[in-house]
Formats: C-alpha cells, structure tokens, sequence
C-alpha cells in the first residue's frame, strides 16, 4: 500500500467519525422538524433529550484518540528486512 493510498484511508476514516460523532452526539436533542420549543425573546431553551456536554466531549475525545492511533499505525514507516535481522 503506498503513502497515497495510507492518506485517503486517513481522511475517510476521519470524515467517517466525524459524521459518526456528529450523529451520536445529537441524538435526542430536538423535534424532528428541528423546533426546539424557543421563543426568541425569553430566557428559556426547552431541548429535551440530550446528552451532557461532558459526555460529548468523551465521545470526541474517544473517537480523536482512535482517529489518531489509527493513522499513526498506518503512516509508521515500514520495517525494512535489515532491521529485523539484527
């Protein structure tokens, strides 16, 4: 597998936490027509549902770090023959 090849892997696989980030961070939160119950002028946001804010960074924290481990065991250099005879 070429160097390329390791990169296009690397964006869609971070292109596919994203999306799957964003989903799981966001489920419960809302109506279906995006109507949240806010009247403009007061002091009150309705969301229902939802997830803490501390729960959703662990999720992104939890997904970067994946992203992460991923992409340095794909881009690591390979282990040349000389290496391993020694």
């Amino acid at each position: 597998m070429t160097t390329g090849q390791r990169v296009v892997i690397i964006v869609g696989l971070g292109l596919a936490l994203g999306c799957f980030g964003a989903w799981l961070t966001t489920r419960g939160i809302g109506g279906q027509n995006g109507w949240v119950a806010y009247a403009p002028l007061s002091n009150t946001y309705n969301a229902p549902g939802g997830l803490h804010p501390w729960v959703r960074l662990v999720i992104w924290l939890v997904l970067i770090l994946v992203w992460v481990i991923v992409s340095v065991v794909l881009l690591r250099p390979p282990a040349s023959s000389d290496d391993a005879t020694e």
